[in-house]
């Protein structure tokens, strides 16, 4: 199996459990390409492991996306719901086929920001994003279909993925949603009215945003790129017309997941 490896800091290079993952995939029979700056994988490259946090797994799968590879998340980071292997679990999987590949929806905006991180890949796993970049409030007009919302006044507004569902969306008080559910999340970020909520829709929906703010100009992010957008210009999302291919261990549960990193459900009356 040939295995290009992303790593988001050049230190973990020098990390003992990475080390000896290196050492077990290779004495397994595997090829290893640990990719340099601006590096692309070889074209027979079976699968791409990210290692490091899930902002480092986001980064990796622009790459994975672009060149269709399976991806999975090694956590050398903090969290990790998308990089939630450790490396002691990963060599034997992977060279034994324990392993199953799923589709994560991807997101695609459609504006043109003038960054060419953004426009030449509109593309998003955990979420799209506007927000305020100056004091003052944003207005964000939403259309669902051609439905009209109530404008949404606050600091931005979120559209996130299940996937992102445990991200930035969770943050700002949105529901968990486990990661084969086929449905996108709405949630504004510091509204300025207390009675609107995150909201569920189909991940069919087409969204469309109008921003209005008397800074004229505004923040947008597609998962962990970001640039400042003149106040007029308009965003559109919709699904994208391909999926990410994440690599997910047999033996991981989401729910579990859950109760590991979150202490979901931690109670005194839950321990068995």
């Amino acid at each position: 199996m040939r295995i290009a490896i992303y790593i988001g800091r050049r230190e973990l290079l020098s990390d003992q459990r990475f080390v000896s993952l290196l050492d077990a995939l290779r004495d397994g029979g595997c090829s290893l390409q640990v990719l340099e700056e601006g590096e692309s994988p070889y074209d027979d490259t079976e699968i791409l492991l990210s290692v490091g946090g899930d902002g480092t797994f986001l980064s990796a799968s622009v790459v994975a996306a672009g060149m269709n590879l399976p991806i999975m998340g090694v956590n050398l980071g903090r969290l990790g719901f998308l990089s939630e292997n450790r490396p002691e679990d990963i060599a034997h999987a992977l060279i034994s086929g324990d392993y199953t590949i799923e589709n994560r929806t991807m997101l695609k905006a459609e504006v043109r920001t003038g960054d060419p991180a953004i426009d030449d890949w509109p593309y998003a796993l955990n979420d799209v994003c506007v927000r305020r970049s100056g004091a003052a409030m944003l207005s964000v007009d939403v259309v669902i279909d051609g439905v009209c919302l109530p404008t949404y006044w606050a600091d931005g507004l979120l559209i996130s993925t299940s996937s992102g569902s445990t991200a930035y969306s969770l943050s700002v008080g949105g529901p968990i949603a486990l990661p084969d559910s086929r449905v996108l999340i709405v949630s504004p970020i510091a509204p300025h009215n207390l009675n609107v909520r995150p909201l569920v829709i189909p991940d069919t929906s087409e969204i469309s945003l109008k921003m209005h703010s008397r800074d004229g100009r505004y923040e947008f992010s597609a998962d962990n790129r970001t640039c400042v957008v003149d106040g007029d210009v308009d965003v559109k999302v919709v699904v994208a017309q391909f999926s990410l291919k994440r690599v997910r261990l047999n033996s991981s549960n989401f729910i579990n997941a859950l109760t590991e990193k979150l202490f979901w459900g931690e109670d005194v009356r839950n321990i068995k």
